[in-house]
């Protein structure tokens, strides 16, 4: 083995050394991606291919939130944000919303002993106040029972939309210059950064789409400026651990400059 090689293993998460007869890509050699961005899109597709009814498709995806977060820890990934509920989806049928709400109520609570066993940290972005009373309390429980978690920060971001969250920032840092607490000249990136939902984590490394459609969707428009975009055909139900890898391996691929040559 080289030298370079053997570095690369040296800082590899021992869950992965442990398995020397496991196939070894980049995804397990390399550095992961700190923080890693997922627009999960196709339950509904997935569910209408088998002729099931949507909320199966969601129960699905369900699933692979759950094995992707798994690998992402296991990989050493420090941040994952999921983007669980847009505030365009309350313009779904008030049927499929009520059963979106049961469904991550009941995500919440099957999920907690889990975070806590793998020392994942639950935060939450978006328009949280508009979530049903019930979501907002099992929310905040698992919220407050996860916070001194520590080796990885799953962030669900909930009734989000990345224009909302731009409007609000503005609105704060309007507020504060009308107390005079604040100089408009003194606004840069660093401030208005401070000003967002995602003021605690650093900006997502990676963004991965599901089922091919080739758009934002409205997600962290600020925060993915510089952002690696990974797009696959899959579905977000049949996306797992191997698929996690795969987009790792073209992450390592890419040359970010940042604007620069």
């Amino acid at each position: 083995m080289s030298t370079e090689v053997s570095e690369r293993v040296a800082d590899t998460p021992a869950a992965i050394q442990a398995s020397p007869a496991a196939a070894v890509s980049d995804a397990d050699l390399l550095p992961p991606p700190r923080h890693i961005a997922i627009i999960m899109d196709g339950n509904g597709r997935w569910a209408r291919e088998r002729g099931l009814p949507r909320i199966k498709g969601h129960e699905q995806g369900a699933a692979s939130v759950r094995a992707v977060t798994e690998g992402c820890a296991e990989l050493g990934v420090g941040y994952l944000t999921v983007f669980a509920f847009s505030t365009e989806n309350w313009k779904r049928p008030k049927e499929e919303t009520d059963a979106l709400m049961g469904l991550l109520e009941q995500f919440i609570g099957q999920e907690l002993p889990g975070l806590m066993k793998n020392r994942i940290r639950l935060r939450a972005i978006g328009r949280t106040h508009d979530l049903p009373p019930n979501c907002r309390k099992a929310l905040q429980d698992a919220i407050d029972a996860t916070a001194q978690n520590d080796r990885m920060t799953l962030i669900l971001a909930l009734s989000y939309s990345g224009r909302s969250e731009l409007i609000d920032a503005v609105r704060a840092l309007c507020r504060e210059a009308l107390r005079g607490e604040l100089n408009p000249d003194d606004i840069d990136t660093a401030r208005i950064s401070s000003a967002l939902d995602t003021r605690d984590f650093p900006d997502p490394d990676l963004l991965i789409r599901t089922s091919g459609e080739m758009r934002l969707s409205n997600f962290l428009l600020w925060q993915l400026s510089y952002t690696e975009i990974y797009v696959t055909e899959k579905l977000w139900p049949d996306f797992g651990k191997d698929d996690l890898r795969d987009a790792i391996a073209a992450f390592h691929k890419r040359e970010r400059r940042f604007g620069g040559i």
